[in-house]
């Protein structure tokens, strides 16, 4: 049984995950693979740190060279993080032969098409199972498992920080900024929310999930992001009169105009699958022409549910490395179809308006949808006084229609604001 040697690139929360993942199970793995696998060089920044785990000191190094110059070495791991010098590694360790297995959604996202070109120039194999929702192995069901299908539809609940915040929100009545500080004080959330909390983190996903479903490249410039830092209590309490929950979904469609790809809080039916998806946990919902639809739960980050992605990929790449074999499932990106833009998307909305409180007031409301090709499916109000809560749901319109008739409602003297616009995915 041959030894097929990895080298490590990085060594923080999932590098250590997947060092004890290949440690505890090493003997299992070996049985089910035909070979051992062995961790031959890690990567880091500082040789003597103590990272609370028991690895052989001599493994450590702090010379890139140690791994990607190793000819022994026939897989290489990047868990890293960030753009550079990652990208510089991966391109290299791909140029050299070695495979590469990444849980860096940021580096697939913007540069996916330059790596799989060197794989292919060097006759590598390249997995990212863990870039996307950790353990759930939903990047090998749309490779693999789906081919025969046409997938019509990718729907994700993609990011644990967020879900847990409007989890807290519609289960506690708790406003963003307490749900975010507690999330940030029990680890579910970083110090700079941004990434998580703007959508900027699920975009990189569901970018990777639209170029595997419909086989044309998309990146993260082709998302339209919306996050979560506008959703009230009182949006949720509405939404929940109408027989809604809100979530941060991460969105991608084919259409016969093109691909509708992007990111931004939903009105979700509260009989949906994904309705049910609270706290950190993650989901894919995924519709193909022939299998219909299916959903994949799972825990979406955290070192061991992460690991277990990254050594399902050692797996992978080992046995082709095994049987003299690569390329099995490069790259799927082989058509070039068009992005539509935001506001040729057509969907429903919810609106929230803050209104003076007098005769008239919704004659000139209606006017402005009417003006817009804008039709309403329900208006209630909320609450009276001098100024009143309007809360409605519109049928399916096109978001270029209802961002004018939005402005047009902004206009109107007696409309304070317009509190808040959600969308709304029967």
């Amino acid at each position: 049984m041959r030894t097929i040697n990895i080298g490590l690139l990085g060594f923080g929360t999932v590098g250590r995950g997947v060092y004890r993942v290949l440690t505890n199970n090493r003997e299992t793995i070996a049985s089910r693979m035909g070979s051992p696998l062995e961790i031959k060089r890690i990567l880091v920044r500082e040789v003597g740190k103590d990272r609370g785990i028991d690895v052989p000191p001599e493994l450590f190094t702090t010379d890139p060279r140690a791994v990607l110059d190793d000819e022994d070495i026939g897989i290489v791991v990047e868990v890293m993080g960030g753009i550079e010098p990652a990208r510089q590694y991966v391109l290299a360790a791909l140029a050299k032969g070695k495979s590469v297995v990444t849980a860096n959604k940021d580096l697939l996202a913007i540069h996916g098409r330059e790596l799989f070109a060197k794989a292919v120039e060097g006759g590598a194999d390249l997995y990212f199972e863990a870039s996307v929702a950790g353990g759930i192995p939903i990047i090998k069901v749309l490779k693999e498992a789906f081919t025969g299908n046409r997938i019509e539809q990718v729907t994700g609940i993609i990011n644990g920080t967020t879900n847990y915040i409007l989890s807290q929100m519609s289960d506690y009545g708790a406003d963003f900024d307490t749900v975010l500080k507690e999330a940030q004080e029990k680890g579910f959330a970083e110090a700079d929310p941004t990434n998580d909390v703007e959508g900027y983190d699920a975009a990189r996903k569901i970018a990777i999930l639209a170029s595997i479903a419909f086989n044309s490249r998309v990146t993260l410039d082709d998302v339209y992001v919306e996050g979560i830092a506008k959703i009230k209590p009182e949006d949720i309490r509405y939404a929940r009169e109408f027989g809604y929950v809100i979530k941060l979904l991460g969105i991608a469609r084919e259409t016969a105009a093109g691909i509708e790809v992007r990111v931004h809080p939903a009105l979700v039916p509260c009989g949906h699958p994904l309705a049910a998806v609270s706290d950190v946990f993650n989901a894919v919902f995924v519709r193909g022409d022939a299998v219909g639809d299916t959903m994949f739960y799972g825990r979406g980050a955290g070192e061991m549910p992460t690991a277990s992605a990254v050594v399902g990929d050692i797996v992978m790449a080992a046995r082709n490395i095994a049987n003299n074999l690569h390329g099995l499932t490069g790259c799927t990106c082989f058509e070039a179809k068009p992005v539509r833009p935001m506001t040729a998307v057509e969907t429903r909305y919810y609106l929230r308006l803050r209104v003076l409180d007098k005769a008239g007031v919704l004659a000139g409301i209606a006017g402005a949808f009417g003006n817009n090709n804008v039709s309403l499916a329900a208006v209630i109000q909320k609450t009276t006084g001098a100024v009143a809560e309007l809360v409605m749901v519109t049928h399916r319109v096109r978001e270029s229609d209802l961002r004018a008739a939005v402005a047009e409602l902004e206009r109107l003297p007696a409309v304070e604001t317009v509190a808040n616009i959600i969308r709304v995915e029967d």
